[in-house]
Formats: C-alpha cells, sequence, structure tokens
C-alpha cells in the first residue's frame, strides 16, 4: 500500500506545530512527511520587537528546526516555495518541486501597504528575523553618525513607527526603553531624538479595552513617545512621511507595521483570496479542495460573534495546527470525520518595553509588571508546545 505524502509548506508557528505533532503521532508506515522552509530555522514572530530595538540577542528568537523536529519522521526541504499546482498536485519550489496527497499552506504573511507610495522603497516592512537585525544595525547606525557629527540634520535621530497595532507599540516600546541606553552609549542628548507613532484609526491598539490603551498610550508618552492618532501615512519618502494635510515629519526611520497580508503565494497559485488570504472552511481546508489545508496568516476565519475576520495571531495559528493535524491524520486513515476549528482565545497581552504591558486574560485586565509577567509566560508556552520542557528551558523568559 502506498504512503500518503503530506506536505508542510513554511515553518512558522502553524507549520512547525502540524509537523511536531504529526511526526509523533503517525507512524512511520502511515505516511510520509515533508517539510519546507526558506530557513532551516524557525523564529518566533511576536518576539521581533526585541532583536529589531535591540533589548534582545537574535539568536535567542531563533530555535533551529533539526533541534525540535524528528528528522527520521519529517524530512526537511530547504527551499523556497515558487507556487503550487493545485491539478498536478505538486509545488514548484526554487530549486525544485516536490508533489502531495496531502497539502498544509502556512506560508505566514507579508506586510500590508495599503498602496501608500514610497513604503518598499523608503521603509523597514520585513518583520522577519533577518529584518529585525537591519532594523537594529540601522537604528545604531544612526546614532553613531549624529555622535561622529557626520550629519546632524533633522530626522537623523527621529524614528517613526507606521501603525499602532500590536507589532508597532511592542516595538516602539522596546526602542523608547532602549533610547536612554543608546543616547549614554553614543553622548547623545535625549532631546535630539524623537519618536512617533502614526495610526490612520481613531485609536491606537483598535479594537482593544479602551482603558488599557490609555494606560499603554501613557507609558509610552511618558518616555517620550508622540502619537498621531487618526492620522493616515500619504507617502514615504526618501526623508520621512507625508500625512494629514500637507504635513511632513522629517525622519531617517520609518518602520512600517500597519498590518499584514497572507504570503503573495495564495494569489500567485489562483486561490481565491482577500488580501492574500483563503476564506477556509470549518475544517480548515480551502474550498473546493479536499486535499489542501490552509492555517497560519493565509487562513481567513469571521468571529461571527463581531462579525470580522480573527487577526492573524501566534495563538491561533497553533491551534489551528492542532486541528490541522488531526485532520490530515484522519484522511490518512481513511476517515471523513474532520474536525471543525473554533478559536479559543484564552487571552491577549501586548509589552510595552521593560517591564511594563497590557493584557486581557479571561475577563480579567493587566497592567505593568503582572501583564508584562504574564506576557514572558505565554511566550515560554509556546517553546513548552513546540519543543517541550527542554525547548522552554533553552530559550524561555525567566523573569526574577
Amino acid at each position: 500500500m502506498k504512503k500518503a505524502r503530506i506536505v508542510i509548506l513554511g515553518a512558522g508557528y502553524a507549520g512547525m506545530n502540524t509537523a511536531v505533532t504529526l511526526s509523533k503521532k503517525l507512524g512511520a508506515n502511515d505516511a510520509s512527511i515533508t517539510l519546507v522552509n526558506k530557513h532551516d530555522y524557525h523564529y518566533q514572530t511576536t518576539w521581533l520587537h526585541e532583536p529589531a530595538a535591540g533589548t534582545m540577542d537574535p539568536e535567542a528568537a531563533r530555535v533551529t528546526i533539526s533541534t525540535v523536529l524528528n528528522t527520521n519522521r519529517v524530512h526537511f526541504l530547504q527551499d523556497e516555495v515558487v507556487e503550487i499546482k493545485r491539478e498536478e498536485k505538486k509545488v514548484l519550489l526554487k530549486d525544485g518541486e516536490v508533489s502531495y496527497d496531502y497539502l498544509v499552506v502556512s506560508l505566514g504573511a507579508v506586510s500590508e501597504t495599503f498602496g501608500v507610495p514610497g513604503v518598499h522603497e523608503h521603509a523597514f516592512t520585513k518583520w522577519t528575523l533577518n529584518g529585525a537585525r537591519q532594523v537594529k544595525g540601522h537604528i545604531e547606525k544612526q546614532f553613531a553618525s549624529y555622535h561622529n557629527g557626520e550629519d546632524q540634520h533633522e530626522g537623523r535621530l527621529t524614528f517613526v513607527v507606521a501603525g499602532a497595532g500590536f507589532t508597532g507599540m511592542e516595538f516602539i516600546g522596546e526602542l523608547s526603553e532602549r533610547v536612554p541606553e543608546l543616547c549614554k552609549k553614543y553622548d547623545v542628548p535625549r532631546e535630539a531624538v524623537r519618536l512617533y507613532v502614526v495610526e490612520a484609526a481613531p485609536m491606537a491598539l483598535p479594537g482593544f479595552d479602551p482603558e488599557l490603551v490609555e494606560y499603554g498610550m501613557n507609558v509610552l508618552e511618558s518616555r517620550g513617545v508622540e502619537f498621531k492618532i487618526n492620522t493616515p501615512i500619504k507617502e514615504v519618502t526618501e526623508t520621512g512621511v507625508k500625512i494629514g494635510e500637507g504635513e511632513e515629519i522629517k525622519a531617517e526611520t520609518i518602520v512600517w507595521a500597519t498590518g499584514v497580508r497572507g504570503n503573495p503565494v495564495i494569489e500567485k497559485s489562483g486561490f481565491e483570496a482577500n488580501r492574500g488570504r483563503v476564506k477556509v472552511e470549518p475544517d480548515l481546508r480551502a474550498p473546493g479542495h479536499d486535499d489542501v489545508f490552509i492555517i497560519g496568516d493565509c487562513a481567513l476565519i469571521i468571529n461571527e460573534e463581531a462579525n470580522r475576520p480573527y487577526p492573524p495571531t501566534a495563538q491561533i495559528a497553533m491551534q489551528m495546527a492542532k486541528t490541522c493535524a488531526h485532520n490530515v491524520m484522519t484522511l490518512v486513515g481513511g476517515g471523513s470525520n474532520l474536525a471543525t476549528f473554533k478559536p479559543d482565545i484564552k487571552g491577549t497581552v501586548a509589552s510595552l518595553g521593560g517591564k511594563e504591558a497590557i493584557g486581557v486574560v479571561g475577563s480579567k485586565k493587566l497592567y505593568g509588571g503582572t501583564a508584562s509577567f504574564m506576557k514572558k509566560m505565554i511566550d515560554n508556552r509556546a517553546l513548552l508546545m513546540l519543543g517541550g520542557p527542554l525547548l522552554a528551558l533553552k530559550k524561555g523568559k525567566f523573569p526574577l
């Protein structure tokens, strides 16, 4: 009897957890499992604001795939996905191709520019490990250049974060916490540094509890962060951002954090999508495809109560992985009774740098150090789910 060929595209939260689960629960004679990823590592996407701001070593956010995945059970293929040929049941890669019986698409997301000119040319848009390294290096270069007197023009030490969602708020929180250290290191007066957050929506952290949002903004403003809310960015230029009615903020550093869209491979492969995300069936399969599951950032699931899509979070991605793995195993075993995916939102916490954070766990609002502690425990739990106690001990965050 021919073994089922399971191919998983992407080693983010959704793809890695699916691969780990399948490798543990499917026997070697049941199926062959192949994981395709551009890099030989998984990275903690929800941590990237820390290495980007320079408050964490980028290596701390990286997990080598072979250290958590049983490579005797899962064939790891380091390659880049180009296109999915659905009718031929194969995936075209940069350096080859791979055929499948069951496909799990978990390719992650890319930045959404909303058509704003100049974003890709003049802003940092890549929320990847390498992207975080680039931002960190650029920030330090600005301080060094100012210190050396090379060019102390307006904007040299002005940092603009586009978007006051979780990514933008967490990044500016880390950066605002680090600025005094950078000023001391490079003998730069604190008043020479300007920090802005520009948000098109009527409030920061849209949809989040207003009381917590106010607390978070007050914390950041006390560190010198200036907010421009209900202010869309019209254009990103070489010298800054154009906002509102003809106003411009001169800045050498623009970090784009306005939201994401699904991987371009989704639309290139012919899936019907909204901003690169496929509205999947309740069992997480792509509409009209019995053999293709789409999970993580590329999947669109509607919250019926709010009548809007669930946000693409790590929490939901890991829950999708569990349901997806169960359903793939059911199909491999010849079954047809697939599980329905329903997100179970246990809470949401946003860090603000240092020992400050805000969040909701259950019905309880958390502030300050309590929220910061909970954020670290959530991060540790993700490691525990992925690689067990050893990975959590090695990479975890243990606040004293």
